[in-house]
């Protein structure tokens, strides 16, 4: 018997679900495998779970290369909240870092410079503008691309 589970991130932009996605479209290539707004849902959110606004986004996925994103504006309290984790971004080549490290950190804050590791020939922690925390990180020549 296969015991296949897959874990993927999601996350509630608490009414900046659409601002980010389009910036993780130019920061990181992002693209938008299904979107849904409150106003296309089939059926009516429970209760309190509904922001006044019904344009915003209810649930949106998304690519970063093979992963799966999951997001929403949440209850559009206006101020989301990441705490206690990270998204890491691993990718070829040391231009592909700076190149996504550069483009996270526009209007967010560096936490760690991107640089040489005994790990990594680049590897740096910025939080972005939406709070987020992204480590990117050049993958080791001698390490494999991550299993799909």
């Amino acid at each position: 018997m296969t015991n296949h589970k897959i874990v993927q991130p999601y996350l509630c932009f608490e009414g900046r679900c659409e601002e980010a996605v389009e910036f993780y479209r130019h920061a990181v290539g992002a693209q938008v495998a299904f979107q849904m707004r409150y106003s296309e849902s089939p059926e009516p959110p429970p209760p309190g779970c509904a922001p006044q606004d019904p344009s915003k986004i209810m649930h949106v996925q998304f690519q970063i290369g093979e992963t799966t994103v999951m997001a929403s504006d949440g209850r559009c309290s206006g101020n989301p909240k990441f705490a206690g984790f990270s998204l890491a971004i691993s990718v070829a080549t040391e231009a592909e870092a700076d190149h996504a490290f550069n483009a996270l950190a526009e209007g967010g804050q560096v936490e760690m410079p991107l640089g040489r590791t005994f790990f990594s020939a680049r590897f740096g922690m910025v939080v972005d503008r939406f709070g987020v925390m992204w480590m990117v990180m050049v993958r080791p020549q001698n390490q494999p691309p991550l299993p799909q």
